[in-house]
């Protein structure tokens, strides 16, 4: 897959970067990445969609190529400097149609910028967001206040993860089936390994810090369910039978509020796209082009929970 790279100085004071394919005059489509990964993590499906797609790929805060960039700016902020960097490189695809598709903590940032800016993208696909439910974001809130919120079970398991290896072939060997890798594509882990880890003097770290995967954990979207109310953009959303029951939750309640959101269950856990890829991109594809008509296409219609799954993203 043909990436070339771009960077934009956003609003925050520091550096934004990501990659996208040569303009073609296809549709182009913008990709925001899960916590702790990057765009390039997800080559196997974004490859196959590069046959029916221009690709923008943005690596938020602290993640892949961009900067740290100081203190997290939460994840409203992220989600508008995400549409600062697009809106800066999208005249370079020309009068196209413009999707978008986010996975975990990337799908609740597109869920924010449908809600914002409803101009911007004709279809919309969310890849396991993570739609915290308003009693958790109330819990959230109150442990903010009172200090807590860092001691979430999710973000002291991520300042504790390993951030560093020998070389590559360590990090594979270290990482491979385990935790949330399990159960992964041999392409997409192979992915992983490549692009979401730099070359250091001592050998390999995670380009996303564990503290900075831990300050995602530990904070919340603002307004996030009066914005998925105002969304009015097509919009799909796809999770794993056995991802997060909140998740699973969240869809079911949002759907059935919002006529313009659909919701479908597909094989997998939380990174179901990272296990079955070439299968998720049909899926995409088949929603933003319209190319099929039948629920089966997307997968199976909502009408239950769905078990948990320890993965994260």
């Amino acid at each position: 897959m043909d990436l070339h790279a771009w960077s934009h100085s956003c609003s925050a004071g520091f550096t934004l970067r990501g990659w996208h394919t040569p303009p073609s005059g296809k549709p182009v489509l913008h990709f925001l990445h899960g916590n702790g990964y990057c765009g390039r993590v997800y080559t196997p499906m974004l490859k196959l969609l590069a046959e029916d797609f221009d690709l923008w790929l943005c690596d938020v805060q602290g993640h892949g190529e961009t900067d740290h960039g100081g203190r997290f700016h939460g994840w409203n902020r992220n989600a508008e400097m995400a549409v600062e960097a697009f809106s800066a490189g999208r005249s370079r695809f020309g009068d196209v149609p413009a999707f978008a598709v986010g996975h975990s903590f990337g799908g609740v940032l597109t869920s924010l910028i449908l809600a914002r800016h409803p101009e911007l993208f004709q279809r919309a696909v969310l890849l396991d967001p993570v739609l915290f439910s308003r009693a958790m974001i109330g819990v959230m809130a109150v442990s903010d206040v009172v200090g807590l919120s860092r001691r979430n079970t999710m973000a002291s398991k991520a300042r504790s993860r390993r951030s560093q290896w020998p070389d590559r072939e360590a990090a594979y060997a270290a990482l491979h089936g385990r935790g949330m890798f399990r159960g992964w594509d041999e392409a997409a882990f192979d992915a992983y390994i490549q692009h979401a880890l730099r070359e250091t003097e001592k050998g390999v770290e995670l380009c996303c810090r564990p503290s900075r995967e831990a300050d995602i954990f530990s904070s919340y979207p603002r307004r996030l369910w009066p914005s998925l109310s105002k969304i009015t953009t097509p919009t799909l959303l796809l999770y794993g039978q056995r991802t997060f029951p909140f998740v699973a939750q969240s869809a079911v309640r949002w759907t059935a509020a919002n006529p313009h959101a659909s919701a479908r269950i597909v094989p997998g856990g939380h990174c179901f796209m990272q296990e079955l890829p070439a299968d998720s991109a049909e899926r995409v594809r088949a929603f933003l082009l319209l190319s099929g008509k039948r629920h089966s296409d997307y997968g199976t219609l909502v009408t239950q929970s769905a078990p948990t799954d320890l993965s994260t993203g």
